[in-house]
């Protein structure tokens, strides 16, 4: 994948989940050095330069202080040492390698003012393995993602630790291994690297990416519930979808009628007295639908972040306005500040949380037997004696309650920093890692969905579901065997995650039914 031209969502998680190879297109490294050399001529000035901020300026409050000639080099150091102070868990590798990606495509779109020995760097970081240790807390997302940032910044100049192989060891020794060497950071090249907003960034996209997929997995699971409940699939005709046109609810309702045609199950009670499902069966395109709209408009806005320059200031080349430098014009601004990305991800958290909102109720449909007509109590094999899966429904329930908490959005918030310079800012950090959270809930909850269904539709044998189910149903059975008496049911729900987690499921039902949404 060439950096420097612009890349999708799918992109970024090709490299970080799947290794793809990373370079610099040769346009992108002309800029890169085009930019470099104004940075390089307001160095060259020492001290008879103008005041720069980042490059012979201190930083936030202290942008008014100036900084020696020969105190440029330590300054960078300085900084990327001072703002190393993440606390809390490590991320881990993938999400690590999202963020180098991202930090490196800003600066290869030539408005950073980096050398393209840094850049190189990043890039091999990633194409031979080495990781910098980068714990999750301590950015409030304005000035740049700063923490997270700067302890990836650590690794570059061999300081901080790294893993390489698996192993956890420090930066230096991690870059040896891998026959890399650290760089001294030049002139605003510290200030480059730690502003911008990587971390919600590269952490919200993977989110988005997961996000999308359950959509689709709900979709499935909720067919499945729908033909254990020997519900109607009337509720997703087209002709509904036309006259409310929601491209969201349109996509859901195509894929339950594929999902659910040709079903003897459905066949069976097609005369029967019941007028209308539960909203938790019939309204899976309005609200599966208006999820899929907003994690589609959330990703639109990232991919415009993943292609945006972020750090501060910004070099603009063949300008002579004010602040020209060398044919060159560095304007200080707000593009590190993080509520475009915080605002779209604590949407996405809320939409996302309720897939497994409506998920956990069509399991109480399953479970109750005073909605579950012809299911045995808990879907039991002998109830009272067997409990079945009378807790599954209260994990679910525990998870979608703890999703309610995480969706508070963290957008909302403000503490000012730096002496009240950073007087608003985003906390999209807390954005995005409420949202990993929200989808990992989810997609437990629709894992509980899955095998609470399949048992289901187990107990409507002779009948035949649909082509779809079935294909779902035997995905399922593959990794998780039918009830015959009570067992731990914790590992059929990690066993059926991972078939959502690994996209087996989806694609043992596209197999059968054709590409979905």
């Amino acid at each position: 994948m060439l950096l420097g031209r612009p890349l999708s969502l799918a992109d970024l998680e090709d490299v970080a989940r799947r290794g793809r190879p990373v370079a610099i297109c040769a346009e992108a490294r002309e800029r890169a050095a085009a930019s470099r050399r104004a940075i390089d001529a307001i160095a060259a000035a020492g001290d008879a330069a103008p005041a720069v901020y980042g490059i012979n300026t201190g930083f936030g409050a202290l942008a008014e202080t100036r900084i020696a000639d020969h105190d440029i080099r330590a300054l960078q150091r300085n900084l990327v040492r001072s703002h190393a102070c993440g606390v809390g868990p490590d991320l881990g590798d993938v999400e690590v390698r999202a963020m180098i990606v991202l930090r490196a495509q800003v600066i290869a779109l030539g408005h950073s003012g980096v050398r393209t020995e840094v850049l190189d760097l990043l890039v091999e970081l990633l194409n031979r393995g080495v990781c910098p240790r980068i714990p999750a807390q301590g950015s409030v997302g304005a000035s740049g993602d700063l923490a997270p940032l700067a302890h990836l910044a650590l690794t570059l100049i061999g300081e901080g630790e790294a893993r390489f192989e698996g192993q956890l060891m420090p930066s230096a020794v991690a870059l040896g291994k891998a026959g890399l060497s650290p760089i001294e950071l030049a002139a605003k090249e510290g200030l480059a690297l730690i502003n911008g907003t990587q971390y919600m960034t590269a952490l919200g996209a993977l989110a988005l990416r997961d996000a999308a997929a359950l959509c689709t997995v709900a979709d499935i699971a909720g067919a499945v519930s729908l033909e254990a409940l020997m519900g109607s699939k009337r509720p997703f005709d087209e002709r509904l979808m036309r006259v409310r046109p929601h491209p969201g609810q349109a996509g859901t309702a195509g894929n339950l009628r594929a999902l659910l045609g040709g079903s003897e199950i459905m066949q069976s009670h097609a005369d029967c007295p019941r007028v209308q499902d539960a909203y938790s069966l019939r309204c899976m395109p309005q609200v599966h639908g208006a999820t899929r709209d907003a994690i589609a408009w959330a990703a639109e806005v990232l991919t415009r972040e993943v292609n945006s320059v972020t750090d501060n200031p910004t070099v603009f080349l063949g300008t002579g306005g004010e602040g020209g430098q060398g044919g060159a014009e560095l304007i200080s601004g707000g593009n590190f500040h993080g509520q475009p990305v915080a605002l779209a991800l604590d949407l996405a958290a809320m939409a996302a949380a309720e897939l497994a909102n409506i998920s956990e109720r069509r399991v109480e449909q399953l479970v109750n037997p005073a909605l579950s007509t012809g299911l045995t109590p808990f879907l039991a094999p002998r109830s009272g004696l067997h409990s079945g899966f009378m807790i599954a429904q209260v994990a679910s329930a525990s998870l979608v309650s703890e999703n309610k908490v995480l969706c508070h959005p963290a957008s909302v918030d403000s503490i000012p920093s730096s002496a009240g310079r950073e007087d608003h800012v985003s906390m999209g950090s807390i954005s995005a890692r409420k949202l990993a959270q929200v989808i990992e809930n989810v997609r437990s909850s629709l894992a509980i969905e899955l095998i609470t269904a399949a048992q289901g539709v187990d107990q409507r044998r002779p009948l035949r579901p649909s082509a779809g189910v079935a294909a779902a149903h035997a995905a399922i059975r593959r990794v998780v065997p039918e009830l015959a008496e009570d067992r731990p049911l914790y590992r059929d729900i990690a066993a059926a995650a991972e078939l959502i987690r690994g996209g087996a499921l989806i694609a043992a039902v596209e197999e059968a039914v054709g590409a979905l949404n």
